[in-house]
Formats: structure tokens, C-alpha cells, sequence
């Protein structure tokens, strides 16, 4: 922080009614062990209280608020040998991110803790936890209701409710986020006052009012970031897109970072994507016209969908990765879904976020996005579709276009029952007639199709939708959810 905007912050705490469960105030320096156990106490208090941070403030007065100075430097006090800014980080677990300034405000000198709150499980310091109760810090095993409130909502948090910057003003809200993105995706008119744009902001989650001023949530953030690297916490949430020369990641070509928000850098990002694509490759024989190696749509619904249902928790870049003979989309965490029922079941963790960038015209409805994408991955007769779910990543693959005899069979089985998806979405059912036109195969490798058929049965990924008696070429196949 800068000195400006660390006089803005002290401002607004000292003017707070009274001290809270996130805001300590302190004349001088007691204890190291106290000030690791009122980081712990404000860091898991601000969690409990949906707070970005806590905050430790030496040299003010803590029943009136007046500014009185310390004689406390906290960049400079040690511990035994060990600077205390250090053996504080390293006494805490997790080891958060803790922000330690000094300076002269109003010629008072004062030196400040700004912490972040607790994300994932309590913040412990010699493997304690505590929690401010009114103005005193307690253990938190003593309070077990609000230990079981920080594991079962930091987890979950919504990203609608978490606040990413606080103490903000109008203007700085505005320097941040993309007005003109969110109106002009919503075919909203752009309000002729500041003091509009932010009413909307605040009635559509994007930011909230608090104590210290405005606060950013990580929805708006996300969303309308003019820069995410200016985001604390979002900095490795921009899309990458990286294109490779061969099959391999041994050689890169080039490498694009989007640092915006997804909403202001989506468009681009689709055209650029499409713009490394080669043209005029031969993509069976249901299509014969000047295309591209894979389909718009469904690189835009895979992507978004990616996008929607990421994991926050979890750091790591959303990433395309272009190879000669695939595309590869990922994005961090598991999905909450088996990925069998990708094509129509439907679950978000990030329901906020799905539904305004759906509202903004950057994906599909609820459900319909993945049918089709597939649909056009059908078009193209390219290769299913392939998840790949690694501990921390989930992979969507998109293959090139592959010959009947070059296609494996693992590739034509999981063909077969994406296709008796599509087809029971649409209230009707594979055929060997349906599955050959999928494959561009002409009537004479009726057999060819019946062997794929039978082994999707064998493993049960589909079964006879059809009444018993029904003539076999006739036969239709649902999903074995169907």
C-alpha cells in the first residue's frame, strides 16, 4: 500500500463506531506471542464476518480512537535474533499473507498488520486457533459453533459474497471494473452518474457496501476486472493460452495471457484462439466448405463452461492449449458431477457467475451448452470429446479429425454413447443409421457400426431402447441413464 491510501485506511478505522470482531486497535508493543495470537484471532474473525481482512493497528487509542502514536516498529522489531516479521509467518499455519507497514499519520507514528481472512480451515499460531469475542481474544476450540462456521463457509463461500477489496471509493471502484462491459452485455443503458453505475454494481453482486467504504466482490472482480493482476488473489486467474508446435508442450510457438475479466476479455480470447487454427484441413465428409479444424461453438461453450465451473479455491490459470493435433481446455478443480453425465446433467459451484455471463450472451442455457458443443464436434465428425480429471485440474479435449481407421476404439465406443446422449436429449435414439451418419460411413459398414454398438452395450454405457421383437436394424439404443 501506499501512504495515501494507508492515511485513507486508518481514516475509516478510526471512525468506526467501535472496535469489531476484525478491527484491533493497540497504544504499545506487549508480546510477540501476543501479536501472533491477535493475528490468528483477527484472520479467522474476518472469515467468520465474510471480511477480505482483519487489520492490527499500533498507536491508537482503543476506546476512543484517538491517534496517540507507538513507540512499536513493526518492520524493524525482532525476536531474538529472528525479525518478528518473520517469526510471526512462520509460527502461523497456514502461513497467510500478512502485510506489515510503518509511517507518520497526522505526525503520529503507527505501524500496521493488515490480514488476510482465513480461507480453507482456521489459522492457527503454535497450533492454536483463536477468535475475537467482542474485543477479547479468545481459543477458538472454546467456541465450537464459530470453529464449525469458518470450516463449513470458507470452503464454500460464494463468490458473490467474497469481498477481495475493501475501504474502496466510488471512483476507485470505477477505475477498476468495466462499467461499459457490464451494461453494454446486459443491453443495459450506462447510467449517467457514478452514483448509478455503483447502485447497480451493488444490486448485481458485483460489489457491497461496508464499513470502510466499497468493496469489490469476487464475482465483479472476475467478471469486470480491468486488470486482475491489480486483484489480490486474482492474479493467476487470467487465461492462458498457449500454442505448441507439435503434440508436445516441448516446443512453444507463442503464448497469450488475458489479463482481464472474463467477461471484458472473453470475445477476444474466443477470436483469438480461433485466429491460431488451421483452415482448409479435411474434415469428413459433412463438411466441405472453408472451415476451420474445430468448431467455434464448441471452443466457446467448452471455455466457458471451464470458466463457470472452476474451482476458486484452488489457484491455477484456466488454460487452452493448442497442439497440432488437439486442443486442450482446463481450469482448476473436480468437477461435482461424474463426467458420464457432463452432456446433460448440470451443477455449478459458481451459480452466480453462470448465470451472468449466460445473461451476457457468452454461453448457452442451463444444460444446453456442452449438447452443442458436442453437436458441432458431431458435424465435424472429430473424435469425442475426452475429460481427463487430475487431482487438481479438470481437462476437456478436443481431438483433430480422424479417419474411420485411424480412430481408436476407445475413441468410436465413447462416440457411440455421446451420441445416444445427444439423441435421447432430443427425444429420439441412436440407430446403426444414426451412429454411421455420425461416423460418415456409407450403408455397407452396417457390421462395422454394430461391432461399436455391441461394445457400448457390453459395458453398459447403453441399452436397447427399443420393444423386444423389433426388427434389428431398426433397434434404437438410449443412454444408460435413460
Amino acid at each position: 500500500m501506499e501512504q495515501v491510501e494507508l492515511e485513507k485506511l486508518i481514516a475509516v478505522l478510526v471512525s468506526l463506531p467501535h472496535e469489531t470482531e476484525w478491527v484491533e486497535f493497540k497504544h504499545n508493543f506487549h508480546s510477540c506471542e501476543e501479536i501472533g495470537e491477535r493475528i490468528s484471532a483477527l484472520s479467522n474473525s474476518a472469515a467468520i464476518m465474510d471480511r477480505p481482512f482483519g487489520y492490527l493497528v499500533f498507536g491508537i487509542e482503543d476506546s476512543t480512537h484517538d491517534v496517540i502514536g507507538t513507540t512499536f516498529k513493526a518492520k524493524s522489531h525482532k525476536k531474538g535474533n529472528e525479525e518478528l516479521e518473520m517469526w510471526l509467518v512462520n509460527r502461523l499455519n497456514p502461513r497467510i499473507d500478512v502485510q506489515t507497514y510503518e509511517f507518520d499519520y497526522k505526525g503520529k507514528h503507527l505501524s500496521c498488520y493488515i490480514i488476510p481472512a482465513a480461507t480453507n480451515r482456521p489459522v492457527t499460531f503454535f497450533h492454536k486457533a483463536y477468535v475475537r469475542i467482542c474485543s477479547l481474544t479468545k481459543e477458538l476450540s472454546l467456541y465450537p459453533d464459530k470453529e464449525a462456521k469458518i470450516w463449513s463457509r470458507v470452503n464454500a463461500l460464494p463468490i458473490e459474497r467474497a469481498l477481495l477489496m475493501d475501504g474502496l471509493s466510488a471512483n476507485e471502484v470505477i477505475g477498476l471494473l468495466s462499467a461499459e462491459t457490464f451494461f453494454d452485455r446486459l443491453n443495459l443503458p450506462l447510467p449517467q452518474t457514478t452514483d448509478g453505475i455503483i447502485e447497480k454494481f451493488i444490486s448485481s453482486k458485483i460489489i457491497s457496501r461496508t464499513d470502510l467504504g466499497y468493496a469489490v466482490t469476487e464475482l465483479g472482480a472476475i467478471l469486470l476486472a480491468k486488470d486482475l493482476r491489480q486483484i489480490k488473489g486474482l492474479s493467476r486467474k487470467s487465461i492462458r493460452v498457449v500454442v505448441y508446435k507439435g503434440k508436445n508442450k516441448v516446443d512453444t510457438i507463442r503464448e497469450q495471457a488475458f489479463e482481464q475479466g472474463y467477461a471484458v476479455c472473453f470475445p477476444n480470447m474466443v477470436d483469438w484462439v480461433n485466429g491460431q487454427l488451421p483452415a482448409n484441413e479435411e474434415i469428413g465428409r459433412a463438411l466441405r466448405e472453408d472451415v476451420r479444424m474445430y468448431p467455434e461453438i464448441a471452443i466457446r461453450e467448452i471455455a466457458a463452461n471451464m470458466i463457470i465451473h472452476q474451482d476458486f479455491c484452488i489457484m491455477g490459470f484456466p488454460m487452452i492449449e493448442i497442439y497440432t493435433d488437439r486442443i486442450e481446455i482446463s481450469s482448476p478443480g473436480q468437477p461435482l458431477i461424474s463426467t458420464d453425465r457432463f452432456i446433460d446433467e448440470y451443477q455449478s459451484r459458481n451459480e452466480s457467475l453462470a448465470d451472468i455471463m449466460r445473461r451476457m450472451g457468452f454461453c448457452e442455457e442451463k444444460g444446453s451448452g456442452l449438447d452443442k458443443a458436442i453437436s458441432a464436434i458431431e458435424r465435424y465428425q472429430l473424435p469425442p470429446i475426452k475429460i481427463r480429471v487430475s487431482e487438481t485440474r479438470t481437462t476437456v479435449i478436443i481431438s483433430a479429425y480422424k479417419s474411420w481407421s485411424d480412430t481408436s476404439k476407445e475413441e468410436k465406443i465413447q462416440a457411440c454413447y455421446q451420441h445416444a446422449c445427444l439423441k435421447y436429449l432430443s427425444n429420439e435414439m441412436l440407430t446403426n443409421k444414426s451412429l454411421r451418419e455420425r461416423f460418415g460411413l456409407a450403408e455397407k459398414n452396417y457390421p462395422m457400426i454394430s461391432v461399436v454398438i455391441k461394445e457400448a452395450l457390453n459395458r453398459g454405457l447403453i441399452k436397447v431402447g427399443t420393444p423386444e421383437g423389433t426388427n434389428r436394424r431398426d433397434i434404437g439404443y438410449i443412454p444408460n441413464w435413460g
